[in-house]
């Protein structure tokens, strides 16, 4: 399966080389999701990961706001969550490295699904919240669970109980993003060509391992050895060592080499 270019609708897929972004477009509503714009995300999400040729999936969003969470009036007129679950699934288990470009708005799964991408790149006076509470609602996408592991349970508290705002420089202080930039896109998309540049199968076992739930300094150990191991072996490394030999640039999967 391969990614196709989505030039329409509310949410629009480019692809440049072997990095695809993903720009949340509904303006109008502050770029929230309907289910239709979750079922996009999430095939989209699901192309890139099984396409040889992708190295890297950028998610933005349209005209000052990355998205201000879920259609409120999609939920209140009984939509079904399965959408979001496919989404929140894709997005948490994708092998390929996903970077967030945060612009504007980011509220309830505009944050929560930061938790689950591989970099993130933020406006300095981008607005981060999850408001979950005040709406009555509970927190989703394992928040409650990795918000505190990122930024601590006190920061994780006034987020998710108490539904304090904070921007971009905040987000990047207190361990949720990796930097503030300006244009935030920009930087997103350098950072995804970088990656996309790399050997596309060490990069998808270092983020496996960077998420494995092996928490003992032996286990883990034991993990990479094993990975690298079969790194040795494979063509990647081989590459690599046959481009140095002959003072050139090293082609994975099939790509041409960059630049």
């Amino acid at each position: 399966m391969s990614v196709e270019p989505v030039i329409t609708g509310d949410v629009r897929v480019s692809v440049d080389g072997a990095v695809v972004t993903v720009v949340i477009d509904r303006p109008a509503k502050r770029n929230a999701l309907t289910q239709a714009m979750y079922r996009v995300l999430a095939d989209t999400l699901l192309a890139a990961d099984d396409d040889a040729g992708v190295g890297a999936v950028v998610v933005t969003g349209a005209e000052g706001a990355f998205t201000s969470g879920n259609d409120l009036a999609d939920f209140a007129a009984g939509a079904s969550l399965d959408q979001v679950v496919r989404f929140l699934s894709a997005i948490a288990t994708v092998e390929v490295p996903v970077v967030a470009a945060v612009n504007g708005l980011a509220i309830g799964v505009g944050l929560t699904m930061l938790l689950h991408v591989d970099l993130v790149y933020v406006e300095p006076d981008a607005k981060l919240s999850v408001p979950f509470v005040s709406l009555g609602l509970v927190p989703e996408a394992a928040s409650s669970l990795l918000l505190p592991r990122m930024v601590g349970p006190r920061h994780a508290a006034e987020l998710l109980l108490a539904g304090r705002t904070i921007d971009g420089t905040e987000a990047v202080a207190w361990g949720l993003a990796n930097a503030v930039a300006s244009p935030v896109l920009d930087a997103a998309l350098e950072a995804a060509h970088r990656l996309a540049a790399q050997p596309p199968a060490a990069v998808r076992a270092t983020k496996a391992l960077l998420r494995s739930e092996e928490g003992t300094v032996a286990g883990r150990m034991a993990e990479e050895m094993e990975a690298f191991g079969a790194a040795l072996l494979g063509a990647e490394f081989a590459e690599v060592i046959a481009a140095r030999r002959d003072r050139r640039d090293p082609v994975f999967g099939g790509r041409p080499p960059p630049g």
